[in-house]
């Protein structure tokens, strides 16, 4: 082993928690029934997204399956307990996320597929066997958003993933040519939850306003958080940032001079902290809980407000208006993602707003004009979606299905 793969497996194995150990005992003991489960199952296609969740791109690839490909043996990764359960139960098998059985099913599987990358009966112990060439069997990332930054935890000498799915042409060519992935790894399929954007019927009054998390605040396993506890965040840029534009007169002007309401929904990293923002208006929702499902949020809604969330895109895609409010944007780029090839001043589906100022007078121009679209920013979105029909699903599940028809 070279000396920066033994640095890298050592820094590794520091974030291993006790509880992950719990887990290394679970796949030491689903050994051998998984080796005998293998031979009656020997095509199993386990699906899954995070553990609590049926409403991602693995949620609409295993529905796709089970109603349109009943023959392949798919079975989906969830918490029994989730609100989402039943979505997932009614349409096939599914199996307990993270259990001794989860273990057994994830070391017979022909395929792991899932929108996460660590979604896996847990993601540290997974790591090293896949990474590290312990478990060789195949892998499938589904996405959960359209790439614009570069993202090193998901180049390949970090992830060993067997099939990368994109969605457009400047993606595809981004990944293909920048995250070491071997030919053909990479392919341009779409989200497969994009199927379903098709059918968004629109409220004219509900405005969504979904800023992405900060890894300073909620960091990954090798991070170190700069605030701890609600009470140390609400001294944040962050925190400052977007309490002041919920409190902001004029927000509550435009929302009752427009008759309009305000959905406030963090990402999920963030959403954890309880009670962080408060709304002092009947008009304004703040979302602190995940009984809202996004992709619903953003059919339903006629206008969204941003920072850097890849949610975006997806809203964009439907042809419905946006802006970004990026006020911490320097230290985003030093502390979070360092910028892809995507631009947002220059390739962005709406106005780019740093102040609070500007983020309210671009929202007053455009609820005035009641969200109607905009030539510059419908051109922009003309250019960039390679894929605009129903096809995704089938196209990853095609894609999927050579994959392991080429490595039987």
């Amino acid at each position: 082993m070279k000396q920066g793969m033994k640095q890298k497996f050592w820094n590794k194995l520091r974030e291993v928690s006790a509880a992950d150990f719990g887990h290394i005992i679970l796949f030491l003991l689903a050994l051998i029934p998984a080796w005998f489960y293998k031979k009656k199952r020997k095509h199993l296609w386990l699906i899954c997204e995070n553990r609590e969740e049926a409403r991602d791109n693995g949620y609409w690839l295993f529905k796709y399956i089970r109603e349109n490909e009943p023959e392949c043996d798919a079975v989906y990764a969830i918490d029994h307990k989730s609100m989402d359960y039943e979505k997932a139960a009614v349409l096939g098998e599914t199996v307990p996320y993270g259990t001794f059985k989860h273990w057994i099913y994830y070391l017979a599987a022909e395929v792991n597929i899932s929108s996460q990358k660590g979604g896996k009966p847990n993601a540290a112990v997974c790591y090293f066997l896949e990474v590290y060439g312990i478990r060789k069997n195949l892998r499938v990332f589904l996405q959960h958003g359209i790439i614009k930054d570069d993202l090193p935890f998901v180049h390949y000498e970090n992830s060993k993933i067997s099939l990368f799915v994109t969605s457009t042409q400047r993606e595809y060519e981004y990944v293909r040519d920048n995250f070491n992935y071997p030919a053909g790894y990479v392919k341009l399929l779409g989200l497969c939850r994009l199927d379903n954007l098709h059918n968004a019927v629109t409220n004219e009054k509900q405005i969504l306003v979904m800023p992405t998390w900060r890894s300073w605040i909620s960091p990954p396993s090798n991070g170190r958080a700069e605030f701890e506890g609600v009470e140390a965040i609400k001294k944040s840029e962050y925190y400052k940032g977007w309490n002041s534009f919920l409190q902001d007169q004029r927000l509550q002007e435009l929302l009752e001079g427009q008759d309009k309401h305000l959905i406030f929904y963090q990402h999920r990293e963030m959403r954890k902290f309880s009670g962080l923002f408060e709304s002092r208006s009947p008009r304004i929702k703040i979302a602190d809980d995940d009984s809202y499902d996004v992709q619903k949020l953003l059919m339903e809604s006629a206008y969204l407000i941003t920072d850097y969330s890849s949610i975006a895109m997806d809203f964009a895609y439907m042809g419905k208006p946006l802006c970004y409010y990026q006020f911490d944007y320097k230290k985003f780029r030093e502390k979070h993602y360092s910028q892809g090839y995507f631009s947002y001043e220059k390739d962005g589906f709406g106005p780019v707003c740093y102040t609070e100022r500007e983020l309210m007078d671009t929202l007053f121009s455009w609820a005035l004009k009641d969200f109607s679209e905009d030539e510059l920013y419908e051109k922009r979105r003309s250019e960039f979606f390679t894929l605009k029909d129903r096809e995704n699903c089938r196209r990853n599940f095609e894609a999927v299905k050579e994959l392991v028809e080429n490595h039987r």
